[in-house]
C-alpha cells in the first residue's frame, strides 16, 4: 500500500454506488428477441445466436460450453452466469482467472463492484487503493482479503499438482463453507458438478496468493501445491472426448475461446479420430476481425482448424454485457433446460 494516509471520505463517495447484477429471471425478452430477429445488422445476428442456444438447450446430446473472457462479471452480469448453471443451462465453463477469481469469488467472499459516477485522476485513484474496469470502480484492499483467502486455500491442500479445475473446486467448497453471497458461480458450480477451467489461472488474484503460498513454503523448507496447466487441457479434453456433442456460448475470446476449441484437435492427436467438431458454436465480442488476433477470429475461421461446424454458428459483434441479458432471459423463458438431463462432468474427475 501506499506510505500516505487514505482518504477515507473521498473514497466513500467514489464506492458508494453498487453494480446491481441484473436477473434473468425478472423479465422476458422473448418478444424484443423475436423482433429483433426480423432486423437486420447486429439485432439479426443476436436474434440468429439466441436461437441456436436454444437449439444447444433443446438438443438432448449437446453439452453446453460457457466461456466468458473479459470483465462483464464485474459490469452486471455475474447473476446471469449463476442462473445458467443453477437453472441447467450450462455444463462446463472455460473462463479467464479475472472473471472466476478477481470478480466471481471476490464476491462470494461479501465484497462489491462500484459504478464509477466519476472517473477522477488515475492517480488520485491509486492514492485511494481503488482500481478501476472503465467505469466500474474495485477496493483494492478487499481485493488482497481476495488474495489472501487464496492464499489460506492453498496453505491448507495436500502440496501436489493440481489442475485449475480442481483448485477452484476447492475455492467452490470454501465458499459453501464461508461464503456471504449465494448467487456465485464458483459456489453454484461446486454444488452441481460443473467444472471450471482457467488455462491462465495465475493471471488473476490467484496468481498473488499462490505465489505468496509457494514464497513461503520454499522459505520454511516445506513442499508446496502447483497449478497443473497440462492437466487443465488433458480433462478438457476428456470431457470433450465423453461428450460428444457440444456446443460454444462465448463471451469475449482470448485464451479461454482458444482453449475450448483446441481440444478437438487435442482429441484427434490422442487417436481419437472420430472426434466431433463443436458443432454450435456462438461468440460475441467487440474485437476487430482485421487485426489478425485469436479474440476477434471468426467461427469461421476456426472451421479451418478443424474445430467448429460452420453450419450452425454465429458472430455477434456487440458489447456483450448490452447483449446477454436478452439472450439469457429469451432461453430462460423458452424453458428448454427444464427437459436437459444433468451431465455433471465434474463428477468424472472424483
Amino acid at each position: 500500500m501506499t506510505d500516505a494516509p487514505i482518504n477515507d471520505t473521498r473514497k466513500a463517495e467514489l464506492l458508494s454506488t453498487v453494480v446491481e447484477h441484473i436477473d434473468i429471471k425478472s423479465f422476458d425478452a422473448r418478444p424484443i428477441v423475436d423482433a429483433m430477429a426480423k432486423m437486420s445488422f447486429t439485432s439479426r445476428d443476436l436474434g440468429r445466436a439466441t436461437s441456436i442456444y436454444n437449439q444447444m438447450l433443446a438438443d438432448k446430446d449437446c453439452t453446453v460450453v460457457l466461456v466468458i473472457a473479459g470483465s462483464t462479471s464485474a459490469g452486471g452480469c455475474m447473476d446471469l452466469y449463476a442462473d445458467l448453471v443453477r437453472n441447467n443451462m450450462v455444463d462446463v465453463i472455460v473462463a479467464t482467472g479475472a472473471t472466476i477469481v478477481d470478480m466471481d469469488f471476490f464476491e462470494g467472499l461479501g465484497h462489491k463492484h462500484y459504478q464509477a459516477l466519476e472517473v477522477p485522476d488515475d492517480d488520485t485513484l491509486r492514492s485511494l487503493y481503488i482500481d478501476r474496469i472503465y467505469d466500474t470502480y474495485i477496493d483494492e484492499e478487499q481485493l488482497q482479503d481476495c488474495d489472501f483467502t487464496i492464499n489460506k486455500i492453498a496453505n491448507n491442500l495436500e502440496p501436489k499438482a493440481y489442475s485449475s479445475r480442481a483448485f477452484i473446486r476447492e475455492m467452490g467448497k470454501y465458499l459453501v463453507e464461508n461464503g456471504k453471497k449465494e448467487n456465485s458461480l464458483v459456489k453454484l458450480a461446486y454444488e452441481h458438478d460443473v467444472p471450471i477451467f482457467c488455462p491462465a489461472f495465475v493471471d488473476s488474484s490467484a496468481g498473488f496468493g499462490l505465489v505468496k503460498h509457494q514464497v513461503d513454503q520454499m522459505k520454511a523448507g516445506k513442499p508446496y501445491m502447483t497449478i497443473d496447466a497440462i492437466a487443465d487441457f488433458r480433462e478438457l479434453t476428456d470431457i470433450k472426448i465423453q461428450a460428444g456433442t457440444t456446443g460454444l456460448l462465448m463471451i469475449g475470446g482470448g485464451v479461454p475461446k482458444n482453449f475450448i476449441q483446441d481440444t478437438v484437435v487435442c482429441a484427434e492427436i490422442l487417436g481419437h479420430e472420430d472426434v466431433e467438431v463443436h458443432k454450435y458454436a456462438i461468440q460475441i465480442t467487440v474485437a476487430d476481425v482485421r487485426d489478425g488476433a485469436c479474440s476477434s477470429s471468426t467461427l469461421q475461421e476456426a472451421a479451418s482448424w478443424g474445430k467448429v461446424n460452420t453450419g450452425i454458428e454465429q458472430m455477434v459483434f456487440a458489447e456483450a454485457g448490452s447483449v446477454m441479458p436478452l439472450l439469457a432471459s429469451d432461453a430462460y423463458h423458452r424453458g428448454h433446460w427444464k427437459n436437459r438431463a444433468k451431465r455433471a462432468w465434474g463428477r468424472i474427475f472424483g
